[in-house]
């Protein structure tokens, strides 16, 4: 994957949010998102995302949903959000057939320059599902540090997904930005 086709990348616009929603649901949940390594299938049901959530992330100021694209296709996408110095790396999601050849790593990397550059973000920092020991790994191996700050999993809310185990919660990463 990495030595085919470049990469192009852009911000997201309004008329791209059923596409992303689709490539967010596609590696997250269902049935497609088996086809990677990245999915909560066993864990959640229902809804990863919404139009609204991700319209909301485009519109919002000091908010963006960079896309990366190949032969014009999206096949990636990040949530990022400036708070302050940090930068907030959220909705993260690779086309389940594109998972675990590099994909991931490339656009997390250019995601780390965007914050860096046009934000001058110092630190970045994300919330994982606490029991996903191989994603939070993936994170670590990129840098992360695991910093044991828990936040609850929203129960009850449909839009965060119907949970399929009782001991859901948020872990907090972190990276510190050269």
């Amino acid at each position: 994957m990495l030595n085919g086709p470049i990469l192009t990348y852009r911000d997201a616009t309004t008329a791209d949010v059923p596409e992303v929603v689709a490539l967010v649901e596609s590696a997250y949940r269902g049935d497609a998102s088996r086809g990677g390594w990245t999915t909560e299938a066993d864990i959640l049901e229902g809804q990863r995302t919404d139009p609204e959530g991700v319209r909301e992330v485009i519109e919002r100021p000091d908010s963006r949903m960079l896309l990366a694209h190949q032969d014009g296709s999206l096949i990636a996408c990040c949530q990022l959000e400036r708070r302050g110095e940090a930068c907030y790396f959220g909705m993260f999601a690779v086309r389940p057939g594109l998972q675990g050849g590099g994909l991931g790593k490339v656009v997390m990397a250019e995601a780390e320059r965007v914050a860096r550059e046009d934000w001058g973000a110092t630190t970045m920092e994300m919330t994982v599902i606490s029991v996903r020991e191989e994603l939070i790994a993936f994170y670590v191996r990129r840098g992360y540090r695991r910093t044991g700050e828990l936040s609850p999993f929203p129960y009850g809310d449909e839009r965060f997904g119907l949970p399929q185990r009782d001991d859901l919660a948020f872990e907090r990463l972190v990276k510190a930005l050269a």
